[in-house]
């Protein structure tokens, strides 16, 4: 079904075989030339790149243009999309939500913008439609910013490197590693794209296999994929970690984008002879089984009949995990939800970017067509990702179908991928076709004993678990379950885009004045680096991963991501309750230290080295942070809170570890983590670190101080650049555009 080689591999006469690496063999890829058509750099081996157009949504938009702002922006130098399809149900906070919209429309009006309209699209929906191209990269604030299916190279960061090319800057990285991923045969019917990438991430996501490389997608299994099919794979991509995607291109690409009239972008991409790849994975689309990723990652998952037969010992470990993760004890019961040797399911999503393709709801409808969910507790909502799609299912008939069927049918939004809409009863089970069901994503409050579970499956496996009043069905269980074409496409009709979108790029308005709410506000003040550092451990994480999410909580807290001291009081609440009361007392000493560093509280405090010289501030130690979203305010929050750095065994993504250096705070790396055990209230002296980021110095001796005595910590900051260090110099992204 996949196969992974480890090792080199060769495109040669229609196959790949091992090979060596040669500058010819890396040149022959696809990614090589859309790499090198937007380097702006003379090397091949660090990339400076500038994108052809950019995309956020309103969670982070604000910030993003509030940074480049205070940096000296006037216009958008490059389309800049923003759309409003993660706040635009919250009632969290009152009157904010709509006032960051209003915020969105005045910049795009001011600078140049386009402007999608809460309920008209979700971001990577809209972006498909009009902008993915063969060729163009694309970089948006979103971590599944992909549109590899159409030959476009997109990429997911936090806000800082928005601004950076808002600011005519340039996206820094090092040659990526690129993997092939050979497709072969055809998907069997029931069997849609949220399987087949359930499958790939389930393969590579913990072995690393793709972390921070191009997934580059050929052979003649592409064929039998529509594009929604490729897209709905492409876009689940960023769970493997991988930095971007890109799939080759044929006929059915042109016909897409010929009906999206945009065919004249059409370029054909393919793999050149002699094309070298760092490794690569081999799937059988046709040994592809129904999946369930299981609470709490999408990796955790397993074909539905490995389920079924080991439903017991699978339900009891996602408990265990919710003891360790979510700190439940007890957890409310899974094995309680086995009736008659069948598992009853609470609630269905079909949503967003992944599962609210026209294709997945047309599937949805059909099975689900003629029949009744039940007045019993299991209910199914639908999100189209657009209105153009909404708009084609309605003509055909399929919106009637799922509605005759009892499945509720909403607006184009992004909120049950993030725990923002659709959260289940205490205790509730729910299958979804989105991208994440990380904790928390699905409503859950730790904190106060509160908790549900989501499990990613395809929306055809959702539509037969409906159909069967939610006794959980795998879709190729059903005798008629509909098969999937590759010709299938739909009818672009964009006129509620005419009608409501405010198309203004290349139209920057200087006089027109920027609409602020109350809860806008600017970033706060940070200092330059000091000499040295003495940093007081605030939150120790030794899970083996932690997400985004735990750092800062989506859901109801993404309504206060325009204002960051309210933000940030948030910070890891639902990981570390204490974290905030910890990191905010160290910062009043900081605060003090400046004001007064002869201060009786700040000698207390200062364990005898020199305040004059020596800054004080929060750090938190995880073994591998970063893992998720793309949101910037995993970082910044920690900042505003005082954080000077991070501490970890390594990160997750590199998104992440952009967002820590851009914010001013130092991506340390350290072995030994777990022997040494760090706990809040440990503190971390670190002479001369000004010193050694001023220099090219990678490596400082630090000294950890408890009670017990004195340990010394080597902290290592390996790949910073240059323009990386004095980024952390000045203080953060800001103050250095400043200088």
């Amino acid at each position: 079904m996949l196969t992974i080689h480890n090792q080199g591999m060769v495109w040669k006469n229609g196959t790949l075989v091992p090979g060596e690496k040669s500058a010819e063999g890396v040149r022959s890829t696809m990614a090589y030339p859309v790499l090198m058509a937007h380097n702006t750099g003379s090397s091949e081996e660090q990339l400076h790149i500038r994108f052809d157009a950019m995309a956020s949504h309103d969670i982070t938009y604000v910030g993003i243009i509030q940074t480049a702002r205070a940096s000296g922006m006037k216009e958008f130098p490059l389309p800049y999309v923003l759309t409003n399809c993660h706040n635009s149900l919250c009632a969290v906070g009152g009157t904010i939500n709509e006032d960051d919209h209003l915020f969105g429309l005045s910049a795009a009006k001011k600078y140049g913008g386009e402007f999608v309209p809460a309920h008209q699209a979700v971001i990577h929906s809209y972006m498909r439609e009009r902008y993915a191209a063969p060729g163009r990269m694309i970089l948006g604030s979103d971590s599944h910013t992909r549109y590899g299916a159409y030959g476009c190279m997109a990429v997911g960061e936090g806000g800082p490197e928005l601004a950076r090319q808002l600011l005519k800057k340039t996206y820094d990285i090092a040659y990526p590693k690129v993997v092939a991923v050979y497709l072969t045969g055809a998907p069997r019917p029931g069997v849609g794209p949220q399987d087949v990438a359930l499958t790939l991430v389930k393969a590579t996501f913990a072995a690393g296999t793709v972390k921070n490389a191009v997934m580059e997608f050929f052979g003649p299994g592409v064929a039998s994929l529509s594009m929604d099919y490729r897209a709905g794979i492409d876009v689940m991509t960023t769970e493997t970690t991988c930095l971007t995607s890109l799939w080759q291109t044929d006929e059915l690409t042109r016909k897409a984008l010929t009906l999206l009239r945009r065919g004249d972008s059409y370029k054909e991409l393919s793999p050149s002879e002699g094309a070298y790849y760092d490794n690569a994975i081999t799937v059988e689309l046709d040994k592809v089984e129904p999946m369930i990723a299981l609470p709490f990652h999408p990796s955790n998952a397993y074909s539905i009949r490995e389920f079924k037969a080991n439903m017991e010992e699978l339900l009891h470990q996602v408990e265990e995990n919710t003891r360790k993760q979510l700190g439940i004890e007890p957890p409310a019961p899974l094995t309680d939800k086995i009736v008659n040797g069948n598992f009853m399911v609470d609630q269905a999503v079909i949503a967003g970017c992944s599962g609210g393709t026209y294709q997945n709801l047309k599937r949805a409808a059909e099975i689900v067509e003629g029949s009744s969910l039940g007045s019993n507790a299991f209910w199914l909502s639908c999100y189209p990702g657009s209105m153009p799609i909404m708009l084609e299912l309605t003509k055909n008939g399929a919106i009637s179908s799922l509605m005759a069927a009892g499945a509720s049918v909403r607006s184009c939004f992004c909120g049950p991928c993030f725990g923002a809409g659709d959260v289940p009863a205490n205790g509730g089970f729910s299958i979804r076709h989105s991208t994440r069901n990380f904790p928390n994503r699905e409503g859950s409050k730790p904190n106060d004993r509160q908790v549900s579970y989501v499990a990613l499956m395809d929306a055809r496996s959702i539509a037969a678990t409906a159909r069967m009043g939610g006794v959980l069905t795998a879709a190729d269980e059903l005798p008629d379950v509909p098969a999937d074409r590759a010709d299938e496409c739909w009818s672009y009709d964009d006129s509620a885009y005419r009608s409501r979108v405010y198309y203004g790029v290349g139209k920057a308005d200087p006089d027109q004045q920027l609409v602020f709410g109350p809860n806008i506000a600017d970033w706060p003040e940070q200092i330059a680096l000091p000499e040295n550092l003495l940093l007081t451990v605030a939150a120790a994480i030794y899970d083996p991963v932690t997400t985004t999410d735990e750092l800062i909580p989506s859901g109801e807290t993404s309504s206060y991501r325009s204002n960051p001291l309210r933000l940030s009081e948030f910070a890891l609440s639902r990981k570390d309750p204490n974290y905030v009361p910890r990191a905010k007392e160290i910062k009043a000493l900081e605060l003090l230290r400046r004001k007064d560093p002869d201060a009786e509280a700040v000698s207390a405090a200062m364990a005898g080295f020199d305040p004059r010289t020596t800054g004080l501030g929060s750090l938190v130690m995880a073994l591998k942070p970063g893992d998720g979203s793309a949101r910037e305010q995993a970082a910044s929050c920690q900042r505003v809170l005082g954080g000077c750095a991070n501490i970890a065994a390594e990160y997750a993504t590199k998104r992440y570890r952009s967002n820590v250096v851009n914010w001013g705070m130092l991506p340390f790396i350290a072995d030994g983590l777990k022997e040494l055990d760090l706990q809040p209230g440990d503190r971390v002296y670190i002479p001369g670190i000004r010193a050694l980021l001023e220099g090219d110095g990678e490596a400082v001796t630090a000294k950890v101080l408890r009670d017990s005595g004195e340990t010394e910590l080597t902290l290592t900051l390996p790949g910073l650049t240059r323009e990386e260090r004095d980024i952390i110099l000045a203080g953060c992204l800001i103050n250095y555009y400043a200088e």
